[in-house]
């Protein structure tokens, strides 16, 4: 037998935003109909205070052409400094009958495009119509992905970019034709949609920053040690997600906002599969604040690594090794 490997390079020049949005929009209305099933992730802590550990995210998708993938990252916040993406690691793609390895790809980029994908997904279902004003905190690895993935649901977007390394939020402003702001409150001053992605330890957007009727896709907090939105604004939000029980235990925005603001788990409306599938309406007023609160499922990375094995097998994309 062989297996495809599929690089960086190979993993961009398959993986297209539209396609990937698409992709993600299947994937997690199957989730909510039952047809993809997974597990809570696991992480395994290392004894490296610079390591946050390793990750292990495996999913299943069944019907006529089943498919297994387990994605294991390790995770290191400090490779931003070495322009290097902070999640390290492999998408593993097997056949769900067989149970043969079909394809090894660098999980760096999935993650990347995939987690900007469902951010413009949520930002499709929840953001209020005609919405311009786009508002990016981090000039990261994630900052770069949402500035493209906004574009792309919202053509006209005018984007204001805010990072704790100006420069670096210089550079991302100009590389998105966007403007640059000093200050989180500058950049969130009459924002439509915020797209939180920085590696924030404590909260940095308060309630009274955010204008009436702002959709904020919060991506950056991807675990229970690190919290961008300050309790007031998950409380007062209509809240959404990708896995409920992803967020009541993996989420430290959510869980922060339990132990100062008190609320549980019928804070969260809805997941965003099930809005997809219209079992929950989402957005009720141009009024409502609205928070999709990501986390970022091993069912999203199966449909984008499955995506990127069925365009390289057409495009003759990647290296057959045998196995």
């Amino acid at each position: 037998m062989s297996v495809l490997v599929l690089g960086e390079d190979d993993v961009r020049a398959t993986l297209d935003m539209p396609r990937c949005i698409a992709a993600m929009e299947g994937v997690l209305a199957a989730l909510a109909r039952g047809e993809v099933s997974m597990p809570l992730r696991t992480i395994f802590r290392v004894p490296d205070e610079a390591v946050l550990g390793l990750g292990l995210m495996p999913a299943h998708r069944g019907g006529a052409e089943p498919v297994i993938s387990l994605k294991e990252v390790v995770v290191v916040p400090g490779n931003s400094t070495r322009g290097l993406d902070p999640h390290q690691g492999s998408v593993l793609l097997h056949d769900g009958t067989t149970g043969q390895l079909v394809a090894v790809l660098n999980a760096s980029p999935v993650t990347e495009i995939r987690t900007a994908a469902v951010s413009a997904v949520a930002t499709k279902l929840l953001a209020r119509p005609g919405s311009r004003q786009v508002a990016i905190l981090g000039s990261g690895v994630q900052g770069r992905s949402h500035a493209v993935a906004m574009r792309e649901v919202l053509p006209d977007a005018e984007l204001r970019v805010w990072s704790r390394d100006p420069a670096h939020g210089e550079a991302l402003a100009l590389e998105a034709h966007g403007l640059a702001c000093a200050t989180v409150a500058e950049a969130l001053a009459g924002a439509d949609v915020v797209c939180t992605c920085t590696a924030a330890p404590e909260p940095i957007v308060a309630l009274g920053d955010l204008a009436p009727g702002a959709h904020v896709n919060a991506v950056g907090s991807s675990g229970t040690w690190a919290r961008e939105l300050q309790a007031d604004v998950v409380a007062a939000a209509s809240l959404f997600v990708d896995r409920r029980e992803s967020t009541v235990n993996e989420s430290g925005d959510y869980l922060g906002a339990v132990a100062e603001r008190g609320i549980g788990p019928e804070h969260i409306l809805a997941e965003l599969g099930e809005l997809l599938v219209g079992a929950h309406p989402g957005r009720r007023s141009d009024e409502e604040l609205t928070v999709f609160k990501s986390l970022g499922l091993a069912a999203e990375d199966l449909a984008a690594a499955a995506l990127c094995v069925e365009v390289a097998l057409e495009r003759g994309i990647g290296v057959e090794v045998a196995f």
